[in-house]
């Protein structure tokens, strides 16, 4: 499915004294950067709002003049796409995953009219976690620009009331997925939230992957089992340094065109294999010096 993303970026954050919110960080990384993990298969990726370092390459622009509001930045950010789906999300939603894109891109897809939006659990339905048709939003844009002289200040729903848009409910698992952050008390509870016991491990590995550049499924239990096996089996230090060099050896063997998930399994199973071979020998010189010494 081809789309271009359009992330809005450029609020004036007055609820939080008008810092950088994008660039705040949620689990040590930046919100705008945890919304462009959540839509990497955009074939254009633009940005509304100052320039500032991402985790990948976007385009970027500005509406003119800056803090016209949410319809003027898209008004801005629709002129530099080209695809026939539009995503459009704000910089500012910390638990948006991959999935519930692909849910509101197959919805605006399938349906008749002119679009998908994410219905949150109040169910109020969010425009800026949409994916749009690109030729009914032109048009409708194009239309309020004429009637108002200028899209500058226009709430959003002087657009949204004028398409036919299809709501995706958020699921079970993803509830948070249109959380935005706009007070700090937001800002902590979404810290809270990826610290809590269910989500720590995801949390941390996705934001090493991003860190390391790197994007590659984990098979979290079968790497805890082997740590878990080499800290019993040989010493408590195996188990991080077993696991750093089943690291290395998928990575070469991904290097020489494998998979690299089956790579990291291979390598995974060879080591745990070794683990409990290494144990079982010395469970058996343990028994044997217990027979005879008796």
């Amino acid at each position: 499915m081809i789309f271009d993303a359009v992330i809005l970026a450029g609020g004036g954050a007055h609820r939080l004294g008008g810092v950088d919110k994008p660039a705040l960080s949620v689990g040590a990384r930046a919100l705008l950067d945890r919304v462009l993990d959540a839509c990497p298969d955009a074939r254009t990726t633009v940005v509304v709002g100052d320039r500032r370092p991402t985790a990948r390459p976007v385009r970027w622009t500005r509406e003119t003049p800056p803090g016209g509001g949410p319809l003027a930045a898209l008004g801005a950010g629709l002129h530099e796409t080209t695809a026939p789906l539009v995503l459009v999300l704000s910089a500012d939603l910390p638990f948006l995953d991959r999935p519930t894109v692909r849910a509101l891109l197959d919805a605006a897809d399938a349906a008749d009219g002119d679009g998908a939006v994410l219905r949150d659990p109040d169910g109020r339905d969010q425009p800026l976690v949409a994916a749009y048709r690109a030729e009914a939003l032109r048009r409708e844009i194009a239309l309020l620009a004429t009637e108002h002289g200028s899209l500058r200040d226009l709430p959003l729903r002087a657009l949204t009331a004028e398409l036919e848009l299809t709501p995706v409910s958020v699921t079970e698992r993803a509830p948070l997925a249109s959380f935005d952050c706009d007070t700090w008390e937001d800002l902590a509870a979404a810290r809270a939230r990826i610290r809590e016991h269910g989500n720590v491990l995801d949390e941390w590995m996705t934001a090493v992957k991003n860190e390391l550049g790197i994007d590659v499924a984990v098979d979290t239990k079968t790497l805890l089992d082997l740590a878990r096996d080499a800290a019993h089996g040989v010493a408590r230090p195996a188990a991080p340094l077993t696991t750093f060099l089943v690291g290395y050896a998928a990575a070469r063997a991904a290097a020489s065109g494998a998979d690299p998930a089956q790579a990291v399994a291979e390598a995974s199973r060879k080591a745990a294999d070794l683990a409990l071979r290494w144990a079982a020998e010395a469970e058996a010189d343990a028994d044997a010096q217990k027979g005879g010494s008796g």
